[in-house]
């Protein structure tokens, strides 16, 4: 018997997890310049802010509020802000309601010194979202290219007054079906620009849209089931069932194994195989489903990783879905410290299954050995549930302990009963059956 933890959250989700509290703004504070750079080349859309903070009023200033456009309330997976002239460090953000605007995602951010009057301070702002580009048309035949649609905000959506900003879109190609224009506005090489444009107002929404091609892996993990079980004997074992979509362009008609070997061009946007990163102690790893093993796989070992070439039995066309398991075990020495009876597992809360994975849905479990008691648990997300119970595993030593007792003591029962009911039999029976 094992103690058992459970943790389920949402990947896409985690930035709402938290409560949000109504917070007033400052109109003493100006942007005074913003460079943001929002790059769509693969299916997560990632954006970069370079905010230039200014304090135009008689007080110290020490916060501001930063807000997105309503749309992206429920694509927002990740945010994080910086701020320091020559060390940048990380700036603590909470949640918040901005009167009139309460769908809009808003945080709170607090500077580490105050903004003093008259004077500026250069803030880095990194944004995650998902499910923002959307594959237009929705079907395609199995040797057509993938074409997405990505809608957005000409300026930055902003409570307080822009004196200058300018936007970059990083497409990652260079065949562009077409593109919104909002003067000024170019297009070099891969990259679009728009501005730079001066003394934007607070709010100002401009429809910005681009219709490009774009046949990344659109790969979603719909479901992530992670098991990790520490050992009484310095092991761990981890296995991870993972239910994958491919979540860009439907495939439209049937197809064509002969077609998908023999032309170059066909099925450009489908999925042969894609990369997962396992830490550099893994070793025993398996592949398999329900079927049983997959054997198209390829596993290297590198310095500091153990990089896993996943194949799975088809490729994965979009709509398409493979459910697999994958699994290894690691050393316990390298992620469990103690100090006395006192331990501490240290380990990946979710491995690196593919590069700009979307994980809509994971529970991650925890098996601990007999007779653990959790003290504290602290997790790199705000998970929605935690649960504790009881693991019916393998027979552990003080199993086979109390069962050894059990059987000693049943079987001397049953010898004395046994011989008791035999006395009458010949001596010659009785030695032959024991």
């Amino acid at each position: 018997m094992k103690l058992y933890i459970g943790f389920v959250f949402l990947i896409s989700t985690l930035i709402f997890l938290s409560g949000r509290v109504e917070s007033a703004t400052n109109q003493d504070i100006v942007f005074k310049n913003v460079d943001r750079v929002v790059d769509i080349s693969t299916q997560i859309t990632k954006i970069n802010y370079k905010v230039v903070l200014e304090n135009t009023g008689s007080k110290n200033v020490d916060s501001f509020e930063f807000v997105l456009e309503p749309e992206t309330a429920k694509g927002v997976s990740y945010f994080s802000a910086e701020g320091g002239e020559l060390l940048k460090s990380n700036l603590a953000a909470e949640r918040v309601k901005i009167p009139g605007i309460e769908a809009a995602p808003a945080w709170k951010i607090a500077l580490k010194e105050p903004l003093k009057p008259k004077s500026s301070l250069t803030i880095d702002i990194e944004v995650a979202l998902t499910g923002i580009l959307s594959p237009f048309p929705e079907q395609i035949l199995q040797k057509e290219k993938q074409l997405v649609q990505y809608f957005g905000n000409h300026y930055v959506y902003s409570v307080y007054k822009v004196t200058s900003q300018k936007t970059t879109l990083k497409l990652g190609t260079k065949k562009v079906e077409s593109f919104s224009k909002q003067n000024p506005t170019s297009q070099i090489d891969t990259t679009i620009v728009y501005g730079p444009y001066k003394n934007i107002a607070p709010l100002t929404v401009s429809k910005l849209s681009v219709h490009f091609e774009n046949n990344s892996p659109f790969l979603v993990v719909e479901n992530l089931k992670r098991l990790i079980e520490v050992s009484h004997w310095g092991n761990i074992a981890v296995e991870e069932e993972i239910e994958l979509v491919h979540a860009g362009a439907k495939l439209k008609g049937s197809f064509s194994r002969y077609e998908y070997q023999r032309e170059a061009t066909s099925g450009l946007s489908s999925v042969k195989s894609f990369k997962t990163i396992l830490p550099a102690a893994a070793s025993d790893v398996y592949y398999r489903d329900e079927i049983g093993n997959i054997s198209t796989s390829h596993f290297r070992v590198m310095a500091d990783a153990v990089e896993v070439d996943l194949r799975p039995r088809f490729p994965l066309f979009g709509g398409w879905k493979t459910i697999y398991i994958l699994g290894y075990n690691i050393p316990s020495y390298e992620y469990l410290f103690n100090q006395e009876s006192q331990y501490v597992l240290k380990m990946r809360f979710i491995d690196h299954i593919f590069d700009d994975m979307v994980i809509k849905s994971a529970k991650v479990s925890v098996i601990l050995p007999e007779h653990s008691i959790v003290r504290n648990v602290i997790t790199p997300y705000p998970v929605l549930s935690r649960g504790e119970a009881v693991h019916a595993t393998y027979l552990t030593l003080t199993d086979v302990l109390w069962s050894l007792s059990q059987w000693a003591t049943s079987s001397s029962s049953t010898s004395r009963t046994f011989r008791s009911s035999t006395s009458s039999l010949s001596p010659t029976w009785a030695r032959s059956r024991f």
